[in-house]
Parts: structure tokens; C-alpha cells; sequence
């Protein structure tokens, strides 16, 4: 049941609808009040909240799991690299939760008590795996924020200044966090969730964003006296388009988080200059952050741009392009999952396998412009490992502070030259990017589906050939050929019907000895004839284990053979050297079908799908020839 009570300063109804809220802050005077049963004490004022882009606000209401809530309290958080709200949500079933919202991303989570003993925060660091409430997590940021101000309902007394000790877990389903300002240590786990999933209702109003929610800030850069802004409290840093400069918008005296560029220092244009407004995906989007990042392998600098996108509902996307080549990047909520960075070795991630392609131990940002919602200067630096499964990026990014996540998925320079209404286009690529997809990919599938269609036909239509094509034989007669032996004469035999193809075989007696044969096919009643020579022979024997060379049997084919009657002339030759008898026995049949012309069309077939998968090979070498795992027949020169 709700409590209803007088503000002791100004005497307007506060109403705590929540039975857990023991704290509370006056929406007309900010007095400060803590709830002593039916009383309440006033201590003190509540320091202001900052103004930012949230499109919630108290009394909005929505829906999780089908059970309908309001949002009746909050509290902005600082930390070194920005702010975020914690709302304080009331359900129909009178449980209590948190809605985390932070540069976009929304998490909603409870609290969980459990068994086990929470680990010390001393213990932590980021990437270590540990279990709780069952689960798996690996610890994903360790910050050491504070409360700045506070509104509505809280189930605890909180003030700006009050110190918050947290750490976030994650794997790929939950998110959890442990807050140390507590003793012992609370435990909140839950989820992120996507912002239209909730329902919302009752938002602040004109919050389609990018749209400003107030008034933008306008100062001079500290550098070089160019005009600089900042849209809103939320942007923590801010870069100088014309200098390099970059200013700290959380102090009030601007200072700079880093220099200005030198004259030896590149300066890189962006693209996409900022301001710039566009559709991605059917989403408004507008570029409000320039970043260029640069690595070194093997002493070569390698650079690339980024671009920060602030999109619907307080979100942020981000684009980069490096070389031409374009990726368009969100943040994970939900990582994979693994109890190991695997650097070497693939992973999987929704029921996808990602190889790891490389793996950068310092990228270094080098330039800053535009604004951004943390405090990014130059010279920060990160740890990046990148997985591909073309076309998608998955990229794990790791500080001292922090670990993130995120997917890339690869768009031609088309897609966002259309999607920012870039009349004069964007050049084109250079080289193979990591999850660039092979243009051979679907070309390759298309042949080898083709393939095996023609492949299937031609053994229908080659077992059709031999199945109505069997050989018929003509002749069986059995010779003894002694040495020294002259010409013999077969029986006759009919051929009829059109030309045909026949076939000779002799299948011999042969025995480390050799025979030649003289065959003469002859038409008895033209005169016609078709000479052929072969040579048969076959040796063995035993030379620390048995062996044989040659055969024993031989066979001809004779093309074209019109109908008629036939006889064969065969005048045998025996080795000198080996003068015994040979017997022989000889055949002559119609020949089936042959093969010659199944095996040259199966070549030709071949032909493309060969052709195919070597260009699909050639692109997937050049990708890899990037990566740290670079083909191993290939050479270290560039050509």
C-alpha cells in the first residue's frame, strides 16, 4: 500500500508507492527526505540532475515479461569516462528493480541473494572468469563512480558524493553487476533488453533522436579559438575539427585531455563530416565523432577511420572505414561466452563460427573530432582481437578498465555513400578487408550446383549407353603357338546391321616371356582389311617380397567395322630367347560403350568448378595474407 506524507519543507504530498523506498526527493523543492515510518526527515537540498538525452523520465511506464512497471525513482552516476542513470522500477507484483541506461544501452536487472560468498573487489581484474548464481561471467568493467543527484523514490539514503564501488559481469545471455558501496556486497542480475521490447509510454517528449534536448554549449578551443560545442551534459569530450585539440566539456574551464596536432602529425579528413545526417538500416542517424586509431605491425603503421552515429532512443552505432572498405559496428550487450580468450582459435557466437584473424596489442588513438560521451584523447590506447566470418566483424576490445564487445557487419561504399546522400560517391576499396565476402562465394555455389547436376546426367546417360549398347560376342577360338610358327587364320564370324565398333582380346598363357602379334582384320567378301601390331608381355618373380610386371591379356578396338563377314589373320612372334609354346585364347565382340568420351566430358565438366574454387582461394589468400594466420604456401613478398 502506498504512504502518503507532507514534504517537512514545503509541505507538498510526497507519496511513496513502493513499501521498500526509504528515501525520497521532493519533485517541487529537491529537499531530501528520509522515511521514518510516517514520518519524514528533511536532510537537505538534493543537488540538481544534469540535463541529458534520456528519453525516460519519471512516471513513465512499460512492460517486462508481461508485467507492467513504473519508473519511480533515479539516480545519475559519475564516472572517469562519463555518466549514466539507474531507474529505480516498481512492478505490478510489487517487486522492485533497476533499469541501467547507458550510452544506449539498456539493462534491466534484480536484486539476487546468494549462498556463496561474493569475491573481494581486490580480487577482480578485467577478463578473469568467475561463477555466480549459477552462471558463468567474465568481469567486464571495474569503476570507481560516484553519485551526482538523485530523484524520485530510492530504496536507499544516497546524496551526491555518495561513492559507488562497481563491477559489471557478463556473458552471453545476462549481465550482472556487484556493488561494493554496500557491505556485504549486493548482487543485481538481469539483462539487456531492447528499448521497444519494454513498451514504453508516457516518454519525455520530442525525443526522436538525434534531436537536441538543450541548448548547446558554444566555447572556444583552448588551442587554436575555434568554435567548439557540445549538445549536452552527456558529452564528456569534445575534438577541434580545425587544431586536433581535444577538451574536457565536464570541466568548466575546458581544459585539454590532449594537444593539438603538430605539423609533423597527419591530419585525416573525414569522409563523413560531421553533422552529417543519414538512414542506416531505416534508422535517422547523424555523425557527431570523429576518431582515427592506428596500429603497427612490424613497424608499419596501419590507420583507419571511425565515426560515432548518434541514433534512436539515446543510442550510439558507430561506422569505420579503412582503405575503402566500410563497417558498420554496435556494441554487444550480450559477448560470447568463452573461459578463455581463445587468440589463436575460432569461437561461437549465436550459432555462428568466428575465426580469429588478428590480434593488435596497442591501438592507438591519433586524432579526435566532433564529440563524444566519454572522455577519449589522444594517445589512449587499447587491445583488440578480431574474428571474422565474412561478412561479419566480432571484435573484442580491452582497457585496464574496461572490456567490450562488438559486431561489425561489411556494406559496399554505395550503401553509405546512399545512406548520407554523398553526391560525389566514396573511392573505391583497396586490397581484401577481413570480413569482406568473397565475391566467388555465391559464384562458386552456383558452379558447383551446375556441376553436379551435368555431373549426375552424364552417368544417367552413360549407364543408358552401356545398358542398350552390351557386346555381343562374335568369336571364341582357342591357338597354340609354338616359336618359329607362320601366319594363322580364324573362323569366320557375321557382323551386322550398321558400323559398329569390335573388340579383339587375346588373354595368353605368358610366363616371364613376351609375344608379338601381327592382327589383320579382314572382310572376306570385299577384301577390306584393318592391320594392328601389339605387343604382349609378362614377367615376375621374388626380390624381397613377390613382384610383376606387364599382363597377360591384351585387348583392340576397330572403329567403324561396316556389316559383312570377317576372319582374323594372326601372325605371332615368340621371344627368342624364351622359344616355348603360348597358348592364346581369342575373342572378337561387338564393344560397348566406351568411356573415353565419359572421362574427356567429366574433364570439361571439372573445368569450371576448378576455375571457381581457385578464384574463391586466390580472394580467401589475399584476406588471410592480413591476418596473423597467414596461408602457409604463400611467400613473404608482395606480389
Amino acid at each position: 500500500m502506498a504512504l502518503s506524507a507532507s514534504c517537512p519543507s514545503c509541505g507538498a504530498p510526497v507519496v511513496f508507492k513502493s513499501a521498500s523506498s526509504v528515501f525520497a526527493v521532493c519533485e517541487y523543492c529537491s529537499s531530501t527526505l528520509v522515511r521514518h515510518d510516517q514520518q519524514l526527515e528533511d536532510i537537505g537540498k538534493m543537488a540538481a540532475l544534469v540535463e541529458d538525452r534520456s528519453p525516460l523520465q519519471l512516471g513513465a511506464e512499460g512492460s517486462y515479461k508481461g508485467v507492467h512497471f513504473a519508473l519511480i525513482g533515479r539516480i545519475q552516476i559519475k564516472y572517469s569516462q562519463g555518466s549514466w542513470n539507474e531507474w529505480h522500477l516498481l512492478f505490478d507484483d510489487m517487486r522492485t528493480g533497476w533499469l541501467s541506461e547507458a550510452a544506449g544501452e539498456y539493462v534491466l536487472s534484480f536484486i539476487r541473494h546468494v549462498d556463496e560468498p561474493l569475491p573481494a573487489l581486490a580480487d577482480l581484474k578485467i577478463g578473469k572468469r568467475l561463477a555466480l548464481a549459477s552462471q558463468g561471467w567474465t568481469v567486464s568493467n571495474i569503476e570507481e563512480a560516484e553519485c551526482i543527484a538523485g530523484q524520485g523514490e530510492l530504496p536507499f539514503k544516497v546524496g551526491a558524493g555518495y561513492p559507488v564501488s562497481a563491477v559489471d559481469l557478463r556473458n552471453e545471455r545476462n549481465f550482472a553487476t556487484l556493488d561494493y558501496s554496500e557491505t556485504p556486497p549486493l548482487l543485481f542480475v538481469g539483462e539487456a533488453v531492447d528499448f521497444k521490447s519494454l513498451k514504453m509510454s508516457n516518454l519525455r517528449q520530442g525525443m526522436d533522436i538525434p534531436t537536441k534536448t538543450v541548448a548547446a554549449r558554444v566555447f572556444r578551443c583552448p588551442a587554436c579559438g575555434s568554435p567548439m560545442q557540445a549538445r549536452s551534459a552527456e558529452i564528456l569530450a569534445v575534438g577541434c575539427v580545425s587544431c586536433g585539440a581535444v577538451v574536457d566539456t565536464a570541466d568548466e574551464n575546458y581544459k585539454m585531455l590532449s594537444k593539438a596536432l603538430s605539423r609533423e602529425d597527419n591530419k585525416y579528413v573525414p569522409r563523413l563530416a560531421l553533422g552529417s545526417k543519414g538512414k542506416l538500416e531505416g534508422k535517422a542517424v547523424e555523425v557527431i565523432g570523429f576518431l582515427v586509431r592506428q596500429c603497427r605491425v612490424e613497424g608499419i603503421a596501419y590507420s583507419w577511420r571511425e565515426y560515432l552515429l548518434a541514433a534512436e532512443n539515446g543510442t550510439y552505432r558507430w561506422v569505420t572505414e579503412y582503405n575503402g572498405h566500410w563497417n558498420v559496428a554496435d556494441v554487444l550487450s550480450r559477448p560470447p561466452a568463452s573461459n578463455r580468450v581463445l587468440e589463436t582459435e575460432s569461437l561461437s557466437y549465436n550459432g555462428q563460427t568466428f575465426k580469429h584473424f588478428q590480434t593488435t596489442t596497442v591501438v592507438e588513438v591519433i586524432q579526435v573530432a566532433g564529440e563524444f560521451t566519454w572522455q577519449v584523447r589522444r594517445g589512449e590506447t587499447a587491445r583488440v582481437i578480431d574474428y571474422v566470418a565474412p561478412p561479419l566483424l566480432l571484435s573484442r576490445e580491452s582497457t585496464d578498465k574496461d572490456l567490450n564487445w562488438s559486431l561489425g557487419v561489411y556494406v559496399e561504399p554505395g550503401v553509405i555513400a546512399a545512406a548520407f546522400g554523398l553526391k560525389k560517391g566514396l573511392p573505391e576499396p583497396i586490397g581484401v578487408f577481413a570480413n569482406q565476402p568473397n565475391p566467388w562465394q555465391d559464384n562458386r555455389r552456383g558452379v558447383f550446383s551446375q556441376f553436379w547436376k551435368m555431373l549426375l546426367l552424364a552417368i544417367v546417360l552413360q549407364g543408358l549407353f552401356l545398358l542398350f549398347s552390351s557386346e555381343k560376342l562374335l568369336l571364341r577360338q582357342e591357338f597354340a603357338f609354338a616359336p618359329a610358327q607362320g601366319e594363322v587364320q580364324s573362323r569366320e564370324f557375321q557382323l551386322s546391321g550398321q558400323a559398329r565398333k569390335i573388340a579383339v582380346r587375346n588373354q595368353t598363357s605368358l610366363d616371364n616371356n613376351w609375344l608379338s602379334l601381327d592382327l589383320l582384320l579382314v572382310n572376306k567378301n570385299t577384301g577390306q582389311s584393318w592391320p594392328v601390331s601389339r605387343e604382349l608381355s609378362f614377367y615376375s618373380g621374388y626380390d624381397d617380397g613377390s613382384w610383376s610386371e606387364g599382363s597377360k591379356s591384351d585387348e583392340v578396338v576397330f572403329l567403324n567395322i561396316p556389316a559383312g563377314t570377317y576372319y582374323l589373320a594372326v601372325d605371332p612372334e615368340i621371344a627368342p630367347e624364351k622359344p616355348v609354346q603360348v597358348r592364346d585364347q581369342l575373342e572378337v565382340a561387338t564393344a560397348g560403350a566406351g568411356w573415353s568420351n565419359f572421362v574427356i566430358l567429366l574433364v570439361l565438366l571439372l573445368a569450371c568448378p576448378l576455375f571457381a574454387f581457385l578464384r574463391h582461394a586466390a580472394f580467401e589468400t589475399r584476406r588471410w595474407m592480413e591476418s596473423d594466420h597467414p596461408p602457409a604456401n604463400s611467400s613473404d613478398g608482395d606480389d
